[in-house]
C-alpha cells in the first residue's frame, strides 16, 4: 500500500485524499470514474471468478472504451501478481518508504 500511496501523491492527489483512499476508498472523495475503476479492480482482485461482461457497464458509463478496459484488467492483474510474488518471497519495503506517510 505504501508504494501505491506514493504513486497517488506523485499523480497529484493531496495527502488527505491519499489517506482516505488507503483507509477505505469506498468512503473517499473519488470522482465517479475513479470509483468505477476501484469497484472493478476490487472485484477482479477479490472474486475474479465472479467477473462478467456486465462489470464493464459502469466503466463504459464513465467513458472507458474496450482498450481502456483491457488496460485496466492488465494493470490490475499485474499488480495482483507482483504483490503475491513479493509477499511470497518476503520482499521488504524499499528503504525510502516510510509507513507513516501513507
Amino acid at each position: 500500500m505504501l508504494s501505491h500511496a506514493a504513486d497517488l501523491r506523485s499523480e497529484g492527489m493531496d495527502a488527505q485524499q491519499v489517506k482516505d483512499v488507503c483507509e477505505d476508498w469506498r468512503n473517499a472523495a473519488l470522482s465517479p470514474r475513479e470509483a468505477a475503476l476501484c469497484f472493478f479492480a476490487a472485484k477482479l482482485t477479490k472474486t475474479p471468478g465472479a467477473m462478467t461482461r456486465d462489470d464493464h457497464a459502469p466503466l463504459r458509463a464513465v467513458g472507458l472504451d474496450d482498450t481502456a478496459i483491457h488496460d485496466l484488467v492488465q494493470v490490475c492483474a499485474y499488480f495482483n501478481y507482483i504483490n503475491r510474488v513479493a509477499d511470497g518471497l518476503g520482499v521488504a519495503l524499499e528503504s525510502d518508504m516510510d509507513p507513516s506517510k501513507t
